[in-house]
């Protein structure tokens, strides 16, 4: 019994080392899955999320895309516009909630799935939509912009993925942003174009080809 006591405490040790190595590699995943700039998920952490999001009927799907970009980079330079592009984080991420995911895609495209309990998705997004126009706080009231948003309700298209979904829905924001429309809903109807869900301006994308959506 002695020597099991002896070889137990032995190996505490080595186990409160491995317990301490779990944690920082965990703490590193998730700070891998972050964007260092706006805080938020990632495109893999929030595939992740978001995937399992989707196996709620009530999810609906959000691409915003914030207008002018480029130029306010170019005319008032990249800090204003890394402050913009937090603070249109911070405005989604606290819109969508914690049942929700909100997540950066990359420069200044954002994706978010959140759930639509009441089925008044239309009436959240136009508000998010109004809240993401706002100035930022602290910033010259001359660095302003408004997003465009498209969305799409996963249960219209029960058989896409998050990919087919979030096609979708840069579809009806691409739409929304040509037409200044601010936000648009991807439905039936026809909007622009597109090859292998590639809007057109983006690579693969052609003219002939039909696509669903229809405004909000």
């Amino acid at each position: 019994m002695s020597t099991l006591v002896t070889l137990l405490l032995a190996m505490l040790p080595l186990a409160a080392g491995w317990a301490v190595h779990v944690r920082w590699l965990r703490r590193c995943l998730s700070t891998a899955r972050r964007d260092p700039l706006t805080g938020l998920r990632t495109r893999d952490g929030f595939t992740r999320r978001a995937t399992a999001l989707l196996k709620d009927p009530r999810a609906v799907v959000v691409l915003a895309d914030v207008d002018k970009f480029k130029q306010i980079n170019d005319t008032h330079g990249h800090a204003a516009g890394d402050m913009l592009l937090k603070a249109t984080a911070d405005r989604l991420a606290h819109h969508v909630g914690r049942a929700g995911v909100a997540g950066r895609l990359g420069g200044d495209e954002f994706a978010a799935v959140l759930l639509d309990a009441h089925g008044t998705a239309g009436d959240m997004l136009t508000l998010l939509h109004g809240v993401l126009a706002r100035p930022v706080e602290g910033q010259d009231p001359a660095v302003h912009t408004t997003v465009s948003l498209g969305w799409v309700r996963a249960a219209d298209f029960p058989t896409d993925d998050l990919s087919g979904l979030l096609r979708r829905a840069d579809e009806a924001m691409y739409a929304a942003k040509q037409a200044r429309a601010g936000l648009r809903r991807a439905g039936l109807g026809r909007l622009f174009a597109t090859l292998a869900g590639r809007r057109a301006g983006r690579a693969g994308a052609r003219a002939d080809a039909p696509i669903v959506g229809v405004a909000a």
